[in-house]
């Protein structure tokens, strides 16, 4: 049986779950709120660089990932930071939808997994 792995673990989920091959990327905001939504994306791609680092895989093997902006408008901002941060020969799957998000001043959370 393959063994479950579950990584910084708080006391509702755990920020990165290994099983088998896979590597889950819990849903990541930044601690900057009051960072423009751009700055915000730069800054989880940053946490996700160093949960899949910790797994021991990279952004080049992530296969899908779910983006959350708090305002369509923004969506741009996002995807520059995004484009600039991601594998170009290795994009993944990709949703991102406005949504109300935990708290008024976080502007984006990603969620993401990956392939080790």
């Amino acid at each position: 049986m393959t063994e479950i792995v579950r990584r910084n673990p708080g006391p509702s989920l755990s920020r990165v779950v290994e099983y088998g091959n896979l590597v889950f990327v819990a849903g990541t905001t930044a601690d900057n709120k009051a960072a423009s939504c751009k700055a915000q994306t730069e800054e989880v791609l940053k946490k996700i660089d160093a949960y899949l680092a910790a797994a021991g895989t990279h952004k080049s093997k992530i296969l899908s990932a779910n983006v959350w902006v708090a305002d369509m408008h923004e969506k741009e901002q996002m995807d520059a930071a995004w484009q600039a941060w991601v594998d170009s020969d290795n994009k993944p799957a990709r949703a991102c939808v406005e949504a109300r998000l935990g708290s008024p001043d976080t502007r984006v959370e990603i969620m993401c997994i990956a392939a080790k």
